[in-house]
C-alpha cells in the first residue's frame, strides 16, 4: 500500500502545473520536438541532483540553512522571469521557421534550461527534502528502495514532459495553435514571470 501511496504521490507531482510545464510548451512550440524532449530530458537531470543530494543526506544541511535557500529561491526566481521576459520579446505567430530553429539552435541551450528551472525551484526541493528526510535510514534495503523511487520519479518527468511536447507538436495541433502563437507565447512569458514573482515573494 506504501508503494503505491508513493507511485501516486510522484505521478500527481509530475503531472501539476508549474513552470517546468510552461518552459517544456513554450520551447516545443516555438523551437520544435526535439527541443521540448531536450528541455524534458533537462528536468529529469535536476531531479536526479535533488535525489542525490537528499539521498547523501544533504538534505537536512540545506533545508537549515536559511541563507542559502534565500539565495535558491531568488536565482530561481530571477531565471523564470528572465526566461519570461525573453519568450514574450521574441514571441511570433509564425510557425516556419521551427524547423530552422530546431536544427540550428544547440541542444545544450534547451537541455541547460530545463535543468535549472527545475534544479532552482525551492519547492521541488523542498519536496525531496520532506519525503527523503522522513524515509531515509540506515537500513540499505530501504535506502536502495528510495533510490529507486526517485529514479522513478526522475523518469516520470523526462516521459511525460517528453509526451506534452510530443503533443504540442503533432501535426493536429500545431495546426490549431497556429492562429494564436504569438498569444500563447506571451501567455508563456507571463505565466514565468508569474511564478518567479511568486517564488520571490512568497515566504
Amino acid at each position: 500500500m506504501e508503494t503505491i501511496s508513493l507511485a501516486i504521490i510522484g505521478l500527481l507531482i509530475v503531472i501539476s502545473p508549474g513552470a517546468d510545464f510552461v518552459l517544456v510548451l513554450k520551447n516545443s512550440i516555438n523551437s520544435g520536438r526535439k527541443s521540448g524532449i531536450l528541455t524534458a530530458c533537462g528536468i529529469s537531470l535536476a531531479i536526479g541532483i535533488h535525489i542525490s543530494y537528499s539521498m547523501l543526506g544533504l538534505s537536512y544541511l540545506i533545508s537549515q540553512n536559511s541563507e542559502m535557500m534565500t539565495w535558491i529561491k531568488y536565482a530561481g526566481a530571477a531565471y523564470l522571469v528572465y526566461l519570461g521576459i525573453k519568450s514574450i520579446i521574441t514571441a511570433n505567430g509564425n510557425f516556419d521557421n521551427v524547423e530552422k530553429k530546431q536544427i540550428t539552435a544547440k541542444p545544450l541551450h534547451y537541455l541547460i534550461q530545463g535543468f535549472l528551472c527545475n534544479l532552482l525551484n525551492p519547492k521541488t526541493m523542498l519536496f525531496f527534502i520532506s519525503l527523503f528526510s522522513q524515509l531515509i535510514t540506515t537500513s540499505s534495503t530501504t535506502n536502495s528502495y528510495m533510490l529507486f523511487y526517485g529514479l522513478y520519479i526522475a523518469v516520470l518527468h523526462g516521459l511525460w514532459f517528453s509526451l506534452v511536447a510530443i503533443f504540442f507538436t503533432s501535426k493536429v495541433f500545431k495546426n490549431r495553435l497556429s492562429t494564436i502563437k504569438k498569444k500563447l507565447n506571451q501567455a508563456c512569458g507571463l505565466g514565468l514571470i508569474s511564478f518567479g514573482v511568486i517564488l520571490a515573494t512568497k515566504s
